[in-house]
């Protein structure tokens, strides 16, 4: 079984000293992309590597090597709800939410599989802490500064931020089924209380914080689909245009606009970066929210 062929050079790795305790493992996109498997066959090479007690997962770090101290051991002692979400966010930061379950999470813990029930009812639960404990990481001042635009895109400079630390955010639910969390309630007093400024009625309002909102998911969702993306086929962005040459040339055959962009593009030298989308976008959505209600 592949898993176990990976699992068996990690343990010879750890072995021979090459990852010391406290090193950090290769993550399972890492692993994937290397060994040309399925991520969650990388998955499972790490959850057996950390149900030996050879691996441990660590708040910020990812999977190390265990101290030798931890080998073996399969102690509930220290176990929280705060160090089980902590380690799920950790293994969604590093690998996709696709490749969470309960019983990873408990083996990169080193607890039995069925120790984190005893804190959270399941995957589902669990998620939501998950996304509650992010959106929770950056806050507002307490005292508001500036006009409505300035507060607005201090806003959705935050949530971009969340976004890029943790992907997988953009990913959870519909807009037309919003996360009923206490901290994602938080950047929505924030926005909300900008946008009033507009004098707008309620609906007005709540249809203008929709569409703020999406704007900001909406570009953050290819965040964790580029991770996939690699993941899944090994190429990064450049690697993956260079192979679509020959079909971006026979796709922009008859259209001579198209086919001017992308020969200037090639000439002049182009990188995609989703930083620059962003801004550039916040400014056209908050130019024409202010000629739109005279603002």
């Amino acid at each position: 079984m592949k898993y176990v062929a990976i699992a068996d050079e990690l343990r010879g790795r750890i072995a021979r000293g090459e990852l010391p305790p406290g090193a950090r493992v290769p993550s399972t996109r890492r692993l994937a992309t290397d060994h040309g498997v399925a991520m969650a066959t990388a998955a499972k090479a790490l959850a057996l590597l950390s149900q030996e007690g050879l691996v441990q997962a660590e708040p910020r770090s990812g999977t190390v090597v265990a101290g030798r101290e931890r080998r073996g051991s399969t102690s509930h002692h220290g176990l929280t709800r705060e160090r089980i979400v902590r380690t799920a966010i950790d293994v969604a930061d590093a690998e996709g939410l696709a490749a969470l379950s309960m019983r990873g999470v408990a083996a990169r813990l080193g607890v039995a599989a069925m120790a984190p029930y005893r804190y959270v009812t399941g995957k589902d639960e669990l998620v939501m802490l998950m996304a509650d404990a992010a959106f929770g990481e950056r806050g507002y001042p307490a005292t508001p500064r500036g006009d409505w635009r300035e507060r607005l895109t201090l806003g959705g400079r935050t949530l971009w931020s969340l976004y890029k630390r943790h992907p997988w955010l953009a990913q959870l639910g519909p807009l037309t089924r919003p996360l009923a969390l206490r901290n994602l309630a938080m950047h929505g007093e924030w926005a909300l209380a900008a946008l009033s400024e507009l004098d707008v009625d309620a609906a007005t309002l709540c249809d203008l914080h929709v569409l703020f909102f999406s704007y900001v998911q909406g570009i953050a969702i290819h965040l964790e689909r580029e991770q996939s993306a690699l993941a899944s086929s090994g190429l990064s962005e450049e690697q993956w245009i260079d192979r679509q040459t020959p079909a971006l040339e026979a796709m922009t055959a008859g259209r001579p606009v198209f086919a001017k962009m992308l020969r200037d593009l090639g000439g002049n030298g182009y990188d995609l970066v989703l930083d620059n989308v962003f801004e550039s976008g916040m400014r056209a959505l908050l130019d024409g929210l202010a000629l739109r209600y005279g603002r």
